[in-house]
């Protein structure tokens, strides 16, 4: 059946966009445009539409228009209107008029884009919620994983901490112990893989069957069980479906490898800086990037050795192989080793905490947790500091709880015989305060007595007020049981400028008494964060508009109408035709002087302290350009490892490692921050085609034109203010009086323009520059724009070389083995990434997805620095390909006449068109890891052709979600992508009972032909 409350989340989505209402005759239409089906009224068990609107009245009003016909409009949550007026009340004195709740439709920003098919993980991400009570993506039951894991290293994790606590661990103790030392969240399909991992821990239950309830000891050392052995699944059972994974095996290269004559011992110094080199990224380190790192820290070479016995650095790292067939390709984890003894205290310091809590009484209210969500809502209240910034969550647990509590309140304090005064306030006292222009009763703090006054500071909405003694009254016990809702955050990258009035001025502006999305970045007492307006288009990050605040206005080299500029630098030609160029000016002079004092003191420093260990979209920092240090921009991150940036002063984006990068020396802070980017954009004025209809041809006669040339001129004919782009005249000489003699005019004169038919070049296509930097960051030139991270980009479309020959596919490519599935009969966990019907949708192994993360990093870094030679395209030929920001291993299905081809996506399972200039020969090095793609079909049901409803109700199930697989069949081939496989799929996210789809399925059908 279909889910209500996911088609009233829906329904309220679509009227949520119109305020003057939706008429009925085109609600299904506008449904169907935001979801691709139609609104299921029969399913629901409704003989019309109307019927089914009727039953919504949380959701939809209806009312009749001028014309007679029935129009649709979304009811308003009554926390909408409460939290606006609060904090309106709360910013009378600043401001008139309520403050502009903005983002009501959230959209849900994805850490790792291209994981889990480089889309958001659930259908609703574009949805309202129904009000300020409910999280930004719909309320779904605890999933059987959160994130793709690696066994191996969790294991040896868990083990180190069990190591320190071999008098038995309480299994709830463990997430925050985990937390604690690895700086990351347990994965929540570990805990039930606890009692499988004989090998790890050994578990008791002394007192009932709850798995939080569990006690954990370190496995017995005289026990001969291996990970081989418990990685053998037991028989499943169909009501208790939750499985045994398979455990990592390590890669016979490193076994081989261990045989090896070892060396002597690393030094204890060498030892000692690794350590602190690995203590920087928590997330992981490439050992292929260590040399270079070692080098540019320390100054001094790494002894060429340690690549080759890693195990060396076993007592201070973990070691995962993500790629089991290069051994060279190790990703380190650093080991936090604490001391036992406090663990222990802290340990026991924590469950005394907990049995405080749990006994609520009048002087104890519980702490607030961070939501366990990467990117929750919150309402920011204001902003004295940066570094604590005052906020409310929004969403279940929070918004929704104090609206729950306050509503108890009211009703508490409605009776007389419950309103006891508080004659006698004290300073610090809690108690409840009959709000001046609402019937509302909040939790306050009494912060200052007076005569017949007392300030008191809202702790749920977190602002102060004076009030007459006469609104106070005693706080109940039942009321202490909610935690204070009224929090605080530190605002990353504005550390050192946090109270800045110009930082704070632009803070006020755009963020506060505003409901934002927050991606929490650190999770600490005090939150580090980054703030995301998603109410418009393009989303807008806070943290970084507020950087850009402190930029010396006087330091911009605007180009000024009729104004001619010699000595101009063209930095980077787009494949779109604009171009990024520099021109002598005062805040360039200044901008040079500071990076060569940069690159003095980067020189002279030996110390791990300015290697960049958390990256965030937004900030800024340091990577080379040219073999010199330049300031950049992190413009998107891909997983942990791999991020892209901007080269703010020549408009160029490059993808590199984050061991690239570099913070901004302390001292020299605040003089490269405030000096502004100096790379201006331009376009050629009066050519006889626009912006972003430029051929490849034409890109490249301007690129080899302007790029080798060191003295060219411009003259400026329009700004455009709102685009920051202007119309110019470029020469390559100084007679910048004669616009025949301009570039312009040479271009519009060359036969250049003549597209391919139905190939267009977009303005985000990278091209990689003539004038490459001598670091492995790859460079393509894109526009420079102020704009949040994974916002969705149009279809990329890369530049061949016209003097290069096309090029031929690789010779004898080998292909990966075909992935490894389990026993007939044995269960898997799955993540399906497409669903069309029961009969045809696509799974991906849950247990490697780690490793396709990884992979796609390479592929990343690989291919934006590969040289640019279009592809000879065949049919059935299996190469990369750039989808958005992203690559992908594809088989070429086929090629069309207007230059797209058509691609199956090996890894994901999606069909796509795409550029031939976008595709290139897929390396070796990349066909290690099996393609991920399952081709299924559901079994248990009979073959049928499946009805538009069926689909629709099968892709609700199971589409973008993680599920448990169990073997059914197996239709073999020789190529992944025509072996097929016949399961059953089973959702385990239930504690109470596990849902078998091919039931659910059964019985739509059912009921589909009763009904007929």
């Amino acid at each position: 059946m279909a889910d209500e409350e996911l088609v009233k989340k829906m329904v309220r989505a679509v009227l949520l966009s119109s305020r003057s209402g939706v008429s009925l005759s085109n609600l299904q239409v506008e449904y169907k445009d935001l979801t691709g089906e139609l609104i299921p009224y029969k399913q629901l068990g409704y003989a019309t539409l109307d019927a089914l609107l009727h039953s919504m009245p949380s959701v939809v009003k209806l009312d009749k228009g001028q014309s007679g016909e029935v129009v649709c409009h979304a009811t308003t949550g009554n926390e909408v209107t409460r939290i606006t007026k609060l904090a309106a009340r709360q910013h009378t004195a600043k401001r008139t008029g309520r403050p502009q709740v903005v983002n009501c439709q959230m959209r849900v920003k994805p850490a790792a884009p291209f994981v889990l098919n480089a889309a958001a993980f659930m259908l609703l991400i574009f949805l309202a919620p129904s009000n300020l009570n409910e999280n930004t993506t719909p309320a779904k039951p605890k999933l059987p994983h959160s994130a793709p894991y690696s066994p191996k290293l969790v294991q040896s994790r868990i083990k180190e901490v069990l190591n320190k606590h071999s008098n038995g661990l309480w299994v709830s103790k463990l997430p925050p112990l985990y937390r604690e030392h690895y700086k990351q969240d347990l994965p929540n399909e570990a805990l039930k893989d606890l009692e499988h991992w004989t090998h790890i821990c050994s578990v008791e239950k002394p007192c009932s069957n709850k798995p939080q309830e569990m006690l954990l000891y370190p496995a017995k050392e005289t026990s001969q069980i291996t990970p081989q052995s418990a990685a053998t699944p037991p028989t499943p059972d169909k009501s208790q479906f939750h499985h045994n994974k398979p455990q990592t095996q390590r890669s016979s290269a490193t076994s081989k490898s261990s045989t090896l004559a070892s060396p002597r011992d690393l030094p204890p110094d060498v030892k000692q800086k690794l350590g602190e080199l690995l203590l920087k990224y928590s997330s992981g380190l490439w050992a292929h990037a260590l040399p270079k790192l070692y080098q540019d820290t320390y100054k001094c070479k790494l002894p060429e050795f340690v690549l080759d016995h890693l195990t060396l650095l076993s007592d201070i790292c973990t070691i995962d192989y993500p790629m089991p067939d290069n051994s060279k390709r190790a990703i380190l984890y650093a080991k936090v080793l604490e001391d036992e003894n406090r663990n222990q205290s802290g340990l026991a310091g924590s469950e005394t905490k907990e049995t405080v809590e749990r006994c609520l009484s009048s002087q104890t209210v519980p702490s607030l947790v961070i939501p366990r969500e990467e990117y929750p809502s919150v309402l920011v209240v204001e902003a004295s500091d940066t570094n604590s910034v005052i906020l409310r969550y929004i969403g279940e647990g929070y918004s929704k709880a104090q609206e729950k509590l306050e509503d108890e309140m009211r009703e508490f304090y409605g009776q007389d015989i419950n309103k006891v005064a508080l004659t006698s306030p004290l300073s610090g006292q809690l108690t409840a305060v009959h709000a001046e222009e609402e019937e509302e009763i909040l939790r306050a703090q009494v912060c200052e007595v007076m005569a017949d006054k007392v300030k008191v500071y809202y702790v749920d909405h977190g602002f102060s007020e004076v009030i007459s003694k006469s609104k106070l009254f005693e706080l109940h016990e039942k009321f202490y049981r909610l935690p204070f809702q009224a929090t605080k955050c530190k605002l990353a990258g504005l550390e050192s400028f946090s109270q800045e009035q110009a930082v704070l001025k632009r803070f006020e502006s755009m963020a506060t008494g505003k409901i934002l999305l927050a991606e929490i970045l650190e999770r600490k007492e005090v939150p580090l964060m980054v703030l995301y307006d998603t109410s418009q288009d393009d989303d807008i990050n806070i943290n970084a508009a507020c950087m850009k605040a402190l930029q010396d206005k006087s330091l911009e080299s605007p180009l000024k109408v009729n104004s001619a500029y010699m000595n101009v630098n063209v930095t980077s030609v787009c494949s779109d035709g604009t171009i990024y160029c520099q021109v002598p000016s005062r805040g360039l002079t200044k901008l040079n002087g500071i990076l060569e004092k940069t690159e003095n003191y980067l020189h002279s420093q030996v110390t791990s302290e300015l290697l960049v260990s958390r990256p965030f979209c937004g900030k800024n920092c340091l990577a080379r350009y040219k073999g010199k240090w330049s300031r950049v921009e992190i413009t998107n991150l891909h997983g942990s490892r791999v991020l892209d940036i901007l080269f703010v002063d020549v408009g160029i984006r490059a993808s590199v490692e984050v061991t690239e990068l570099r913070e901004i020396p302390p001292p020299l802070l605040r003089d490269l921050i405030s000096t502004p980017p100096q790379a201006l954009k331009c376009c050629l004025a009066d050519l006889p085609v626009s912006v972003g209809s430029w051929t490849p041809d034409a890109v490249h006669w301007l690129r080899d034109t302007v790029l080798h040339c060191s003295d060219c001129s411009l003259k400026a004919t329009k700004v455009d203010e709102s685009k920051r782009l202007a119309h110019v005249y470029l020469f390559t000489s100084k007679n910048f009086h004669d616009t025949s003699c301009s570039l312009n005019q040479q271009l519009a004169d060359l036969n250049l323009w003549n597209h391919q038919k139905d190939v267009f070049l977009s303005s985000r296509g990278p091209s990689k520059s003539l004038n490459a930097p001598t670091n492995p960051a790859t460079i393509h030139n894109t526009d420079v724009q102020d704009k949040a991270p994974h916002t969705a980009r149009r279809m990329l479309s890369l530049l061949g070389s016209q003097s290069a020959p096309p090029c031929s596919p690789p010779v004898q490519l080998a292909l990966p083995p075909l992935l490894e599935l389990p026993e007939i009969g044995q269960n898997m966990d799955v993540f399906v990434s497409v669903a069309c019907h029961p009969g045809h949708f696509v799974l991906q192994p849950w247990q490697d997805m780690y490793k396709l993360v990884d992979l796609m990093g390479e592929m990343i870094l690989h291919y934006n620095k590969m040289e640019e030679k279009p592809l000879k395209v065949e049919k059935n030929q299996v190469c990369a390909a750039k989808l958005e920001n992203n690559w992908y291993r594809v088989l070429v299905k086929g090629v069309l006449t207007n230059g797209l081809v058509s691609v199956f996506q090996l890894d994901y399972g999606k069909h796509e068109l795409v550029s031939c200039t976008q595709l290139r020969p897929l390396t070796q090095e990349f066909c290690q890891l099996p393609f991920q793609a399952i081709t299924a079909q559901l079994a248990g049901l009979k073959p049928r052709q499946w009805s538009e409803e069926a689909s629709i109700v099968f892709r609700n199930h199971v589409e973008k979600k993680p599920l448990v697989a169990q073997l059914d069949s197996v239709q073999e081939a020789s190529q992944s992508w025509d072996r097929k496989v016949v399961i059953y799929l089973v959702d385990t996210s239930q504690e109470e009972r596990d849902i078998w789809l091919h039931d659910i399925m059964a019985e739509f059908t059912d009921e589909m032909s009763n009904a007929a």
